[in-house]
């Protein structure tokens, strides 16, 4: 009867995008209890659906570490922890520019700068709108970028200076926040995501899995997206770092992890849906079954302060599965 049910609501999705999931709830927690593989195996059903068949790829640069005034439970880079992570300024604008093309010829198509802190200074923001200029001249890789709070005036200086994408996480359901984060609001993180695409850039807004919330908040999670409409999911799992307040939390289960992503891709069925950080530890020898379950692009490189896996790994995974990266436009 469960795997009826979940195959029943499979195809409601799959002749209408705007079919109401959460009426359904209690189908996906059944499936996701007893039939997860079921689950993940209808999420792909869906991605395939709606998603071209090619995926895209993604990296990011660490370009300004630690002292962040935040108290993010989960982070390295927080000045509330002692973690030993490696602090600096702001990379200055050649450094910026040489990990962007770096990146490019090893197979990303989407460049991100990510910055520690509640936001950039105008200075900092120089440095990075030249940084922009080049890149884009040399280049052909989509801009991100993930500077903390946003203003309506500091979104649109950023896609007037050729920013296409803008990052930032919510990183749990409103219900949990508390627990995670004490020195922000969450309306200050979804007021950031409503000026960029005020603006008029493309939104990537997800969270990362693990850090203690229940299946419950994971949909309430994804309702808040979807309700906000934003174009990107990444999905990350929580790597328990010594210091933090996180550095106890197991990490999850592959399947629960997969879990996850299915459940991103049942909410939002039309949205983009990266996987990103921790999935090495987390999927193990199930990294490959992540398109499986829905998602349609892929972090590569390294993370913010942990090591990803070999680029090369991850672009012959792509290819072994008969996928092709494709650009997402600049």
């Amino acid at each position: 009867m469960g795997k009826k049910l979940i195959n029943e609501l499979t195809e409601n999705i799959l002749n209408n995008s705007d079919y109401d999931v959460l009426a359904c709830q209690d189908i996906l927690f059944k499936a996701i209890e007893s039939d997860p593989v079921n689950l993940i195996i209808n999420a792909g059903r869906i991605s395939r659906r709606y998603i071209k068949k090619n995926v895209f790829t993604c990296a990011i640069l660490n370009a300004k570490s630690g002292v962040c005034s935040q108290d993010c439970a989960f982070c390295a880079q927080s000045a509330f922890h002692n973690t030993g992570v490696v602090t600096y300024p702001l990379l200055d604008c050649k450094k910026l520019i040489s990990s962007a093309v770096e990146m490019e010829k090893k197979g990303a198509v989407n460049f991100s700068f990510v910055t520690s802190g509640h936001t950039v200074s105008k200075e900092e923001l120089v440095i990075i709108s030249d940084a922009v200029k080049q890149i884009r001249k040399q280049t052909n890789l989509s801009l991100c970028a993930s500077l903390g709070q946003l203003t309506e005036v500091s979104a649109e200086k950023l896609k007037n200076m050729g920013v296409s994408r803008y990052h930032h996480n919510l990183e749990t359901a409103e219900s949990y926040f508390d627990q995670i984060c004490t020195t922000h609001e969450y309306h200050e993180d979804i007021n950031t995501l409503k000026y960029a695409k005020q603006a008029g850039l493309y939104v990537c807004s997800g969270g990362i899995f693990g850090l203690g919330e229940t299946w419950e908040q994971r949909l309430e999670f994804f309702v808040t997206l979807k309700k906000l409409d934003v174009d990107s999911i990444p999905i990350n799992f929580l790597i328990p770092v010594a210091g933090t307040k996180m550095q106890n939390r197991p990490i999850l289960p592959p399947m629960e992890a997969l879990c996850c992503i299915a459940l991103a891709r049942f909410m939002n069925p039309l949205k983009d849906i990266p996987v990103c950080g921790g999935r090495e530890k987390t999927l193990k020898d199930f990294q490959s079954w992540l398109f499986l379950a829905g998602a349609n692009g892929l972090m590569i490189g390294n993370y913010l302060t942990t090591m990803g896996r070999s680029v090369e790994m991850d672009i012959e995974m792509i290819s072994d599965l008969g996928l092709k990266i494709e650009s997402i436009g600049r």
